[in-house]
């Protein structure tokens, strides 16, 4: 009797203990992004004097209005980048003397640093390219507005400032993958800038 009871713990004892998984968290994954190929075209409209490639996944639209009024120079536009929901917002501005120089260089860092609320940090670096095209880059880490934005200027007659933004809620981390890709494109149409006299 007593076999058969230890005989049919050890068979109870061996059913009960399974192969079964211990599940524990799933790692935190993203949606899948299926990025465009990168190629370039070059932006030549009439209403700005200046060049740059632009990706040829983006289109181009210029503003008429700005805030319910009419845009302060024909020459700002939108670099629209529908299938990744993002747009660089240019605005141009030609530079009267240097006190306006100044201004537009102080309203730049003032916008940039209206962000400082959400931004959990603001990393501002200067860009030259040539002689006649430098500025300053600025990369924001948080849940701001913008991720990234630029000012290009020859310091005498022509200044444009650029921001990227995206039409979605501020989640760095499931956008990381989408700011990275489109920041180099962003670089690129600075690289490759030159003004047209």
């Amino acid at each position: 009797m007593f076999k058969k009871i230890a005989l049919g713990t050890l068979i109870f004892l061996i059913g009960a203990c399974n192969n079964e998984v211990v599940y524990t968290p799933k790692p935190r994954t993203y949606p899948r992004i299926i990025f465009p190929e990168r190629t370039y075209q070059k932006f030549d409209k009439d209403y700005c004097n200046f060049t740059f490639e632009y990706p040829t996944y983006a289109t181009i639209r210029q503003d008429r209005d700005f805030l319910n009024e009419a845009a302060k120079h024909p020459c700002w536009f939108d670099v629209v980048i529908p299938n990744l929901n993002g747009r660089v917002h240019c605005t141009y501005y030609p530079i009267k003397d240097k006190k306006h120089f100044e201004e537009l260089v102080g309203d730049a860092f003032e916008l940039v640093y209206k962000h400082n609320i959400r931004a959990d940090y603001i990393e501002d670096y200067p860009f030259k390219k040539s002689k006649d095209v430098s500025g300053f880059v600025f990369n924001f880490k948080g849940p701001s507005a913008t991720p990234f934005q630029f000012y290009l200027t020859d310091s005498t007659q022509h200044f444009i400032r650029g921001a990227l933004y995206f039409k979605t809620q501020t989640r760095p981390d499931s956008l990381a993958p989408v700011i990275d890709f489109v920041k180099k494109d962003v670089v690129n149409m600075m690289n490759t800038f030159e003004w047209e006299e």
